[in-house]
């Protein structure tokens, strides 16, 4: 990778996952990234370490957006380097696709650094009597530079079948593109009011009845008193 410094506190090992037969390093790829990102919404270049995708190492990649819709490899592995017949790093990463679907990477390139998204091609090589058939995926994680903006990009390429004779193109022949956001934050609840003496005795504001007025009693006026009655015999 372009970064030295490396923090072993930042290891993430992705050992479980499930994936497609013959492109498992594309899941542990994107698995790692996930790891990194945690509840952000992506993670930062520097804190990318090879030993935690080092199965995954001779497929993966970092570009480097240099102008709108324009990325330059900045590290390759080594199956890169196998597909062109040369080393890669400081070429476009155009240079891996046939002319007629640049302007689709150029277009994706954007989505990934700007939306920002997660993208993943499905590619199949250029055919001649020298080159066989080749199936292809590519995914591109965004990450963010050292300065704070979305510039670079993790990569994961995957070529199955015979090389045969290089340098190898792709053609685009699918994209799948998903937005990416940062979790939302749930508020927390608000704190209650004090409860008064009567909610503690167990009324609820809104269903308590009212409490009756007190109401003293005069005795009729047309019944007579009781009255001491003298008796003298």
């Amino acid at each position: 990778m372009d970064k030295s410094d490396l923090n072993p506190h930042t290891i993430v090992a992705m050992t479980e996952f499930r994936a497609e037969v013959g492109y498992s390093a594309i899941s542990q790829v994107e698995a790692y990234w996930e790891g990194l990102r945690g509840a952000r919404l992506m993670p930062k270049r520097s804190e990318i370490d090879p030993r935690g995708i080092e199965t995954a190492l001779e497929y993966t990649f970092v570009l480097e957006r240099i102008a709108p819709g324009m990325a330059r490899i900045r590290i390759a592995g080594s199956h890169l380097s196998d597909l062109m017949g040369m080393e890669v790093r400081g070429m476009p990463l155009t240079s891996l696709i046939t002319p007629p679907c640049r302007r689709q990477i150029n277009d994706v390139i954007e989505d990934v650094c700007q939306r920002p998204a997660v993208c993943e091609l499905r590619m199949n090589a250029e055919t001649s009597a020298t080159k066989p058939h080749l199936d292809a995926r590519m995914l591109l994680l965004p990450l963010k530079s050292d300065l704070g903006d979305v510039s670079r990009v993790l990569g994961c390429m995957i070529a199955q079948g015979e090389v045969g004779h290089t340098p190898r193109r792709f053609d685009v022949v699918g994209a799948k593109i998903r937005p990416i956001s940062a979790p939302s934050t749930v508020p927390a609840p608000p704190k209650s009011a004090p409860q008064t003496a009567q909610q503690r005795a167990g009324y609820v504001d809104g269903l308590a009845e009212s409490a009756a007025a007190f109401k003293s009693h005069t005795p009729r006026p047309d019944v007579p008193y009781l009255r001491v009655v003298k008796n003298d015999d």
